[in-house]
């Protein structure tokens, strides 16, 4: 397998002073048990983890594997995954950076709602800061931006929040380049987090504006399925070309398409951890890279 060493590579700094390795964790599905092995649309990340203790040990693990970017939600049962990363991990261990997002109420099971109340984010901003157990949240990102109020209040909120010194840096998630550009214009951005992988390419515009302004690119289900992993797919053959596996050559695809590009892969196997990680020593040929980005552009069209 060709390597790459070089550390300015493999490691992004979040708002220009917090460094991680470009290789992080989404912890929703730990959250429901009975939801783990389902589709991402039909879980609900309602409940409490069932075996707490197995959470808890998979996340030390991760973390001593060298992941050091969790990403987390008020919204995931309900603050619970808020809570199990604090019972697994806190006091937290120097250099682990642990973002949540407010923004998205829970009235059900099955129901993702949108709220915005600049009152409502700092509330919730609050009880993340008693569930995570710390005075300052790393990186805290609006879940998504609620048509009913002013995208300027929402981020003024979070902005309010920092001013505070209890958010360090602030984030979006599912925002479009020209949302990001009114951010922008309120408070410092530090981190974007939407869908993006081979197979969904619709935030290329993002993307790019946030590789020029120095902002990381977080994308949410990394990895694509389907067609994209398939025994006759560039993926699978670049695979077997560089002796590497599939979701490793689409996690390096994305290190390579943008250098503030950090992927949060969700799992909750240690192995998974361990060959997710393993993309970071990836190194795809020009010819590689432009066959798997010609492939992804071509399916999505499709």
């Amino acid at each position: 397998m060709n390597t790459t060493t070089s550390d300015s590579s493999r490691i992004f700094r979040i708002g220009g002073d917090l460094p991680v390795t470009r290789i992080g964790l989404g912890t929703m599905r730990l959250t429901n048990a009975s939801a783990r092995h389902r589709p991402a649309a039909e879980a609900e990340i309602w409940n409490a983890e069932e075996d707490r203790s197995a959470t808890i040990a998979f996340l030390r693990a991760a973390v001593e594997l060298g992941v050091d970017l969790l990403d987390t939600a008020d919204s995931y049962g309900l603050g619970d995954g808020e809570t199990q990363i604090a019972e697994a991990l806190a006091p937290y261990p120097p250099g682990l950076v642990v973002a949540t997002k407010v923004g998205i109420a829970r009235p059900s099971p099955t129901e993702w709602v949108p709220l915005g109340h600049p009152a409502y984010l700092r509330q919730q901003a609050e009880l993340g800061l008693r569930r995570l157990r710390v005075e300052r949240i790393d990186l805290l990102q609006l879940h998504r931006v609620d048509p009913a109020f002013p995208l300027e209040e929402q981020v003024g909120a979070l902005a309010q929040l920092q001013t505070e010194g209890k958010v360090r840096h602030i984030g979006l998630s599912e925002v479009t380049a020209e949302q990001l550009t009114a951010a922008l214009a309120v408070a410092p951005i530090a981190a974007v987090q939407n869908l993006y992988n081979l197979a969904e390419r619709g935030s290329d515009p993002v993307v790019d504006l946030a590789a020029e302004r120095g902002i990381a690119f977080i994308p949410f289900f990394p990895v694509a399925m389907g067609a994209h992993t398939g025994q006759d797919s560039p993926v699978a053959a670049i695979a077997r070309e560089i002796g590497a596996t599939p979701a490793q050559v689409a996690l390096a695809w994305l290190l390579h398409r943008s250098p503030t590009i950090v992927p949060i892969p969700g799992t909750s196997s240690a192995g998974h951890v361990r060959e997710n990680l393993g993309a970071l020593d990836i190194a795809l040929t020009a010819e590689q890279f432009a066959r798997l980005g010609a492939f992804g552009r071509t399916d999505h069209a499709a």
